[in-house]
């Protein structure tokens, strides 16, 4: 079960529910991956509504990394993910919230 105050967002993917957190250092190479732009772009894209697919992909790969599953974005090109493309983004938009929440606030 995925812990909110811990950061965590549960995700089912290939049938299999999954845990997502974004540690440092998933944050660290999801930076790496976006080779451009940093941190606060992203989440700023994700404010705006102007998250591309790579985006969520890149999101999704590094929670799943920083909670522990050795996963590369090749690994889930073909993966049937619950709520489809609607539902990786809504994971991906809850996942960097979660990450950059201040202690306290909901």
């Amino acid at each position: 079960m995925a812990n909110p105050w811990a950061g965590e967002v549960a995700i089912e993917i290939d049938g299999e529910r999954r845990v997502l957190k974004l540690t440092l250092g998933a944050l660290a190479e999801l930076e790496a991956t976006l080779e451009s732009g940093s941190l606060v772009d992203l989440v700023q894209r994700f404010e705006g509504g102007a998250f591309s697919g790579r985006d969520v992909l890149a999101l999704i790969v590094a929670g799943l990394r920083g909670g522990g599953a050795d996963v590369t974005s090749a690994d889930l090109l073909r993966a049937e993910i619950a709520g489809g493309p609607m539902g990786a983004a809504r994971a991906a938009a809850e996942l960097i919230a979660r990450a950059f929440m201040v202690p306290g606030e909901t």
